[in-house]
């Protein structure tokens, strides 16, 4: 059976306190894609605190600057990364947090729009400016546009509690397991089912969703034998669902996330670079992860197309 390649020393304890951090208070999402009736979006990073830096606003395109707002494209159905808050309009999460750090940074409001993920990086230099929405960096996507590194984050599969199907993550062939479409996992579950099939196995079952959120439900509705997604979301997951899956196996396969910026707006992507890179020197970066339980996975650097 293909195995799924082992993370460095390094990375594998980088990637564990994500998932033990990732479980948070800040806010509390159900398996349905929004918070529950009691959670509140206050714990959300107080942005009040950051101060424009005209010189990295100076870098700005005209047209955006004029504008005076950030549009930001981000699949809000991802907690806790970017999902949507109680009143169900108001994204919130990590993500959406550093996108309005970054706007404040360069002077600018952020208005988050929400969109399915694999709709979000075609539509980025048209209708929206940037796409923050826990891309994993790849080849292929630094091949359709330029790529921020700013969080390391791995992948773990989750389980119904006590894995009845006695899932083991090392043998995937045959074996039904939900993930959200476009997904850096669903392109690693797409090329192991492939394997699956030239060594004469069963294709692995990928049951795709345009959502995390249903990932998950059809998961803990038994509809799956395990769900594939980022280490921090399914430890939120497992939280959220009041103990009714579970992870299983080691995280894998640490990777940078990134921030998504047109390769033909080499102004926007200079002056966002050096917004994150600000955040990341002062400290602000990781205080707004932090909010989230999740400031260890935030980067030093934020590099632009970074190698993969």
């Amino acid at each position: 059976m293909r195995r799924l390649p082992a993370l460095t020393a390094a990375a594998a304890l980088t990637a564990a306190a994500l998932v033990l951090t990732a479980c948070t208070d800040a806010s509390q999402q159900t398996a349905g894609g929004t918070a529950s009736d009691d959670a509140s979006a206050a714990a959300s990073f107080d942005l009040s605190t950051i101060e424009v830096d005209d010189e990295i606003a100076a870098m700005l395109p005209a047209e955006i600057a004029e504008r005076g707002t950030l549009n930001v494209g981000s699949d809000t159905t991802y907690a806790p990364a970017e999902y949507i808050d109680t009143d169900g309009q108001t994204p919130i999460g990590f993500d959406v947090d550093m996108a309005k750090a970054i706007g404040a940074v360069l002077g600018l409001e952020t208005e988050v729009q929400s969109s399915p993920f694999d709709g979000i990086i075609p539509a980025v230099g048209s209708k929206y400016d940037v796409g923050i929405s826990s891309f994993t960096i790849t080849p292929e996507r630094i091949a359709e546009a330029n790529m921020i590194s700013y969080f390391l984050v791995g992948s773990q599969f989750a389980v119904a509690t006590g894995n009845p199907d006695d899932f083991d993550p090392e043998q995937l062939c045959g074996v039904s397991i939900t993930v959200q479409t476009g997904t850096i996992q669903d392109d690693e579950l797409t090329a192991l089912s492939e394997d699956c099939e030239t060594d004469g196995d069963e294709p692995i079952d990928i049951l795709r969703y345009d959502s995390q959120a249903d990932a998950t439900t059809n998961l803990v509705g038994g509809k799956a034998q395990a769900m594939y997604a980022d280490s921090t979301v399914v430890g939120y997951a497992v939280e959220q669902t009041d103990g009714q899956i579970e992870t299983v196996g080691d995280v894998r396969d640490a990777a940078p996330l990134g921030i998504v910026v047109s390769q033909d707006d080499q102004e926007l992507t200079d002056a966002v670079q050096a917004a994150v890179q600000k955040l990341m020197d002062d400290g602000t970066l990781v205080q707004v992860f932090d909010v989230w339980g999740s400031g260890e996975g935030v980067l030093d650097e934020a590099e632009l197309n970074p190698a993969s």
